[in-house]
């Protein structure tokens, strides 16, 4: 294995498609963004709160500026994170290794985002009380760590088990369902009211699960073609003489 042409896999996939998360972000996701933000800052001069109109917009201009630079940093993290997994899971499953890098992105979202997102649905930044948003990151973080080792060790049991590809996945997928329910019951939930419309809310739901989910098919997607142009696996970097 060439290290090197498995790291500029890994990052240049995970660059590229964090950018354009940063683009769709910058299109779907920030409009909804706006109305809870221009929500909150009505509702807090309706108090007697002043705010700052033009330091307001400023602050606003600067977060969507970063959201690019934000997605690429993210998507070089998340394109590591497939590469890892690629090494060892790529043998696992038939097909291209644009196949194989799609399936193998297509679990790691469903470990990682879906998973934890049906228990903890994405709001707005603006929803949900300043005082438990620690509170609420550890048992966002909790709960994808408990569906993320699950995965790994039900993973590391599949390539031990003695019996067809079919049975093992039907095992694998049954055991995974019982922890993960088990988690759904016993894991608290969101303590915080929802106090922002509704529709808004759900609407900005919506948006962030296409945007990730996009996301995670152009990595699968540029995991693969880049892959199969550089080979890495093919190669070694250091060659004796």
């Amino acid at each position: 294995m060439d290290s090197l042409s498995f790291l500029v896999v890994a990052l240049i996939s995970g660059a590229i498609a964090g950018t354009i998360l940063g683009l769709v972000n910058l299109a779907l996701v920030e409009p909804y963004l706006d109305k809870a933000i221009g929500i909150e800052v009505t509702n807090a001069a309706s108090v007697g709160e002043e705010v700052d109109p033009i330091e307001h917009a400023s602050y606003r201009s600067w977060q969507k500026g970063g959201e690019i630079v934000a997605g690429t940093i993210l998507g070089m993290s998340f394109g590591a994170l497939l590469g890892i997994v690629f090494i060892f899971g790529r043998k696992l499953i038939p097909g291209s290794n644009i196949k194989k890098a799609l399936a193998l992105s297509g679990i790691i979202w469903l470990v990682i985002f879906m998973i934890p997102a049906i228990k903890y649905p994405a709001n707005p930044p603006t929803v949900g009380d300043p005082d438990t948003i620690n509170y609420r990151q550890y048992l966002y973080i909790s709960f994808i760590l408990i569906s993320g080792f699950t995965a790994l060790g039900l993973s590391l049991l599949y390539t031990k088990m003695k019996a067809k590809s079919s049975l093992k996945f039907l095992v694998i997928s049954t055991i995974y369902t019982i922890i993960m329910i088990d988690a759904f019951i016993f894991v608290p939930s969101n303590p915080d009211d929802i106090t922002a419309p509704l529709s808004l809310v759900n609407e900005f739901r919506i948006m962030s699960m296409v945007t990730m989910t996009i996301f995670w098919i152009v990595l699968g997607i540029t995991f693969g073609l880049i892959w199969n142009k550089l080979k890495p696996h093919e190669t070694t970097q250091f060659k004796t003489v």
